[in-house]
């Protein structure tokens, strides 16, 4: 089957590999989507931590079961998206039912093989049934219920007066389920076309670009008070840090991006404001089965943020290009017949 290999940063090659076999309790699934993640990108460029080459990268897919194990709720053709966050299920944080931090995760494409490939069999919890979505709604999922479990954790309530740093996918769909959510969304970033795409299809209606005076402007929105719950979703560590500035009295900072650095702020401005910090990883089964429901309720422009198309065949070739600002690419996604 083919599948697609990062060997090195800035390497990508095609091989022919065997088709796996079905394991005992697992669900063997034809990938017929694969979304294009910041993750890859960085794989791609060598900046991710977490990681050793060489690498099948893929985490956002979607598919159709090819065989299920007898007694499954699955059968052969439905259409399935994919939990990428394969989990022990047995340490402190699974017990808890926090499999999405689990001690020893082992994420699709990051610390092993991921679905730039034909075929994979996959744990049956991890193959999650997408009923209502066609195959290019499937493969979204992923990355929507990244911002949605990011929203979840900062508990935004209507009204909340709420910032996004970062117009990324993941800042896009923290801005969408925040907004979703009830909350009055401000979103910065450098690029005004992304900005401006937000405005569009996603309903920001207050942006700011980043540059000289945007401090002057979020105070502005906010009346000096700034924001009740801020998100950090640049994998910048200097805008980590001044995000911290950007946090109201009693609000909440989310990090959603990872960075390799360590991370430092003014303690006396951090408890003067009891400002709650949040780390925010990955996504839960649960806020999987929030973004179906809203994308089913229509409420996210799925056809709109898939601005590139692209087959398996061609990744080594065209990948490069998705790194370009110029190609404005919102999300590629990757088709397999």
């Amino acid at each position: 089957m083919l599948t697609i290999v990062c060997d090195a940063p800035g390497r990508l090659r095609a091989e022919d590999r065997p088709a796996p076999h079905r394991g005992d309790g697992e669900v063997l699934v034809r990938l017929r989507r694969i979304g294009v993640c910041g993750t890859d990108l960085h794989i791609y460029t060598g900046n991710q931590p977490y990681l050793s080459y060489p690498r099948v990268m893929g985490h956002e897919l979607s598919g159709t079961v090819e065989e299920a194990p007898e007694g499954s709720a699955l059968e052969a053709g439905d259409v399935v998206a994919i939990l990428p966050y394969l989990s022990c299920g047995t340490c402190n944080a699974c017990r808890r039912g926090l499999t999405n931090c689990c001690r020893t995760l082992q994420v699709l494409g990051v610390h092993r093989d991921g679905g730039m490939t034909e075929l994979l069999s996959l744990p049956e919890a991890a193959v999650r049934p997408a009923p209502g979505l066609d195959l290019d709604e499937a493969a979204l999922v992923e990355f929507l219920a990244i911002g949605a479990h990011a929203v979840r954790r900062a508990v935004v309530r209507p009204g909340d007066r709420t910032l996004v740093v970062g117009a990324g996918p993941i800042g896009m769909a923290v801005a969408l389920f925040a907004r979703l959510a009830g909350g009055d969304v401000t979103l910065v970033d450098p690029r005004a076309d992304r900005l401006a795409f937000s405005a569009e299809h996603l309903g920001i209606g207050s942006t700011v670009r980043v540059g000289d005076g945007d401090v002057t402007a979020l105070s502005a929105i906010t009346d000096g008070e700034f924001f009740e719950a801020v998100f950090d979703a640049t994998g910048s560590a200097a805008a980590i840090e001044r995000g911290f500035g950007f946090v109201g009295h009693g609000g909440t900072y989310v990090l959603v991006s990872i960075v390799s650095a360590t991370i430092g702020f003014s303690d006396p401005e951090f408890h003067k404001r009891e400002t709650n910090l949040l780390g925010s990883r990955n996504a839960t089964p649960a806020d999987f089965d929030a973004v179906m429901a809203a994308m089913r309720a229509g409420l996210v422009p799925t056809a709109a943020l898939n601005t590139h198309r692209l087959a398996l065949a061609d990744v080594p070739e065209r990948f490069p290009a998705l790194l370009d600002a110029a190609e404005g690419v919102v999300k590629a996604v990757i088709h397999l017949p």
